[in-house]
């Protein structure tokens, strides 16, 4: 039926017919098992956290961990647009052994659920789920020998990109209003991070069915939000060619004025577009972006 064909919705990675169906404009990403990095030496698994909504994670672990020395943790959000790619798509395994290496950390990349399967606020849902999860190592009797041996529940770190960095400033919200027991997060990293104020607003309106609209501070950080994020310490990256690059600009501005007592700092990177580093981490730019990271997690 010609009604079957007929558009109600149309945004930048989707669009919605009258009957409801859901198109995503970029097939769904090839997912990779984990393994040994031959390049860095890093080592993978995979753990299953939520058998009911299928919520996993990456373990990423440095070539030569100490067993007398506890690592520092990183945990990652991967971006998408709240619809697309995985922890497992491959520019995110590059990206975490890259991360891994360099910082000499060890690391955990949420793999959370997506519009339009699960529509907002699973993957907000799922994220903290799993970083609780990953908390409920820090007494050394978790699940998974990795975090019980190797990570130092003093030092834990958040971040993520575009998509993930907003999931990122969330997981810091929700530490600075209710806690991580037995967990210091020290610091946030939000690369590229996608907030309201652009055209994909709608778009995000409608991937969250349940939206408190153009103000809903999951898209629009609240200054209450802000001044209780639960760290001690902030790094945002913005890229001069993105259109996400004003929203990250004021995030900046915004948690600088918002009585939080806290560190923030903000990283340009000029005459780059969105995420470019994922395209490409052998690029000059690419390389000094993981650096700036791991001089981040490893600055005292």
């Amino acid at each position: 039926m010609e009604s079957d064909s007929e558009v109600s919705h149309e945004f930048r990675f989707f669009r919605v017919y009258k009957d409801g169906r859901v198109h995503l404009f970029m097939p769904p990403a090839e997912k990779f098992p984990p393994s040994d990095d031959p390049t860095t030496g890093v080592r993978s698994k995979d753990v299953h956290i939520s058998p009911d909504t299928g919520v996993s994670a990456r373990i990423f672990l440095p070539k030569t961990p100490s067993p007398t020395q506890k690592l520092p943790l990183l945990f990652y959000v991967h971006g998408g647009g709240f619809s697309m790619l995985s922890a497992f798509a491959r520019p995110y395994i590059d990206c975490l052994n890259s991360i891994v290496s360099e910082a000499n950390i060890i690391a955990v990349s949420v793999e959370y659920g997506l519009f339009p399967d699960r529509p907002i606020p699973a993957c907000y849902e799922d994220s903290w789920a799993a970083l609780q999860w990953v908390a409920s190592h820090a007494s050394g009797d978790g699940p998974e020998p990795w975090l019980n041996d190797y990570a130092d529940f003093n030092r834990v770190f958040i971040a993520g990109d575009s998509a993930g960095g907003n999931i990122s400033h969330t997981l810091a919200v929700r530490v600075g209003s209710i806690g991580l027991t037995g967990v210091r997060v020290v610091g946030v990293v939000l690369v590229h991070p996608y907030f309201g104020g652009t055209d994909d607003d709608k778009m995000w309106l409608y991937m969250c069915p349940t939206n408190g609209g153009l103000e809903d501070p999951r898209m629009k950080p609240a200054a209450e939000d802000l001044a209780r994020l639960g760290c001690e310490k902030v790094l945002v990256f913005v890229a001069e060619k993105d259109h996400l690059r004003e929203v990250g600009w004021n995030y900046y501005e915004e948690l600088k004025k918002s009585g939080w007592k806290g560190t923030v700092e903000i990283v340009e990177n000029h005459g780059e577009e969105h995420c470019f580093h994922l395209h490409d981490l052998s690029y000059e730019k690419s390389v000094d972006l993981i650096k700036q990271i791991a001089s981040f997690i490893n600055r005292e």
